[in-house]
């Protein structure tokens, strides 16, 4: 059974609240094992007495598959953290409802592998965090996977899928090239067909990494509906549909558009640029021979144009972070824009422009509405042209259509 205790430090008086302390301890013990009775059995008229005399304990309980656990919390700020908890996952559920009925995505559910494969969520975000905790810098690359994979072709995870010498796949393009991970895919792959062969698609192992590196990284928990198919086509042509880096924010929110999403929903995306980093081929034209007025874009902020400069004096190919914060999902991406620091064309222009500028500066003020905002964008995201039935597979080896 699963017990929860808060963090407060308040301490019972002594004399009695030692008592108190030692009972609570035998209690939650108890608990532990598994030897929890009800209020109707055994000893039950004790733990109402106990509860009396602990006024500073709070206790829900938890289904579970033994029936219900208790938890155990310490203050009303943990009961209240504990209700909106829980009032967030049925705001997610509903949003799910709602996104999926616009996209028409049906066959979509929380506990699709619940029955086949309930160790599923499990096993993918063991071996992201195993991987994190190795490389710390692949929580910026897993998300833009996603992101890249639900832009071209729907999400259906046509990116992990290499190149033959017939086909030159998405994940080859210029585009995709800082994208790294694919090795953490495979394994989660590997470790849900020794557990459950032929059940889990690529699609949804890639959407549950995403989640699991914005979470490592110290951003938003949210819940995915799963069930998506893998495509069988994967082509660099395709990814035309990516946003390029010196896209200005009409063309941005056009293309969003053309996908179902808001100015809102754009900027929040926008901000899973808060991890991870790019080339310098993506903005060296911002840095010299910018127009016909200005030899550097008037927008940079100069003394970063200075440094990026001498940065990108090592080559294209060389790497510069979003934010200060590479590993860390936060809002301090949006405080780089607000400083005239945005690294591409296309996330500064989202200050520059009166139709997003109020957007991020909400964010870059208040990084819990940047959080919910993000999580429902990213949930609505994943039901991008989604394959069901027959329309996709469930590849043996996400490199290679069956």
């Amino acid at each position: 059974m699963e017990v929860r205790e808060g963090k407060g430090r308040g301490r019972l008086p002594t004399g009695r609240g030692r008592k108190n302390e030692r009972r609570l301890g035998q209690e939650r013990k108890r608990v532990r094992e598994g030897d929890w009775e009800g209020r109707g059995g055994a000893g039950g008229g004790e733990r109402a007495r106990e509860k009396r005399e602990k006024p500073h304990l709070f206790c829900l309980s938890r289904q579970n598959s033994t029936g219900f656990a208790p938890l155990l919390l310490k203050s009303p700020l943990d009961l209240a953290m504990t209700i909106i908890s829980h009032l967030l996952e049925l705001v997610l559920l509903v949003e799910v409802i709602v996104y999926g009925g616009t996209l028409k995505v049906e066959a979509l559910s929380m506990g699709y592998y619940a029955m086949q494969c309930p160790m599923a969520d499990i096993i993918v975000r063991n071996t992201v965090i195993g991987a994190l905790r190795k490389d710390p810098t692949l929580s910026g690359p897993l998300l833009r996977m996603h992101f890249h994979d639900c832009f071209v072709e729907g999400c259906d995870g046509s990116i992990l899928i290499d190149s033959t010498k017939d086909n030159k796949a998405e994940k080859d393009s210029p585009a995709n090239l800082s994208l790294r991970g694919y090795e953490v895919i495979d394994q989660a792959k590997k470790g849900l067909e020794n557990q459950c062969p032929g059940i889990v698609s690529c699609a949804d192992i890639l959407a549950m990494a995403a989640r699991d590196a914005v979470f490592w990284a110290g951003g938003p928990f949210y819940e995915i509906p799963k069930g998506r198919k893998d495509g069988r086509r994967s082509k660099i042509e395709d990814t035309i549909n990516l946003p390029p880096p010196f896209f200005n924010s009409s063309d941005l929110i056009n293309m969003f558009g053309k996908h179902g999403f808001n100015v809102q929903e754009l900027v929040a995306l926008s901000g899973g640029h808060t991890l991870g980093v790019a080339r310098c081929s993506s903005f060296k034209n911002r840095l010299s021979k910018f127009d016909s007025t200005h030899d550097v874009d008037p927008t940079l902020d100069s003394s970063l144009a200075k440094a990026l400069s001498k940065t990108c004096s090592a080559g294209d190919n060389t790497e510069v972070s979003f934010d200060p914060t590479r590993t860390t999902f936060d809002n301090a991406y949006y405080n780089a824009l607000r400083s005239g620091r945005g690294l591409l064309i296309s996330d500064q222009t989202l200050y520059v422009s009166p139709r997003t500028q109020a957007i991020v500066n909400a964010y870059a003020m208040n990084p819990a509405i940047f959080f919910l905002d993000f999580q429902q964008a990213m949930i609505k995201m994943g039901l991008l042209e989604v394959k069901e039935d027959d329309k996709g597979e469930i590849r043996q080896d996400c490199r290679r259509i069956n």
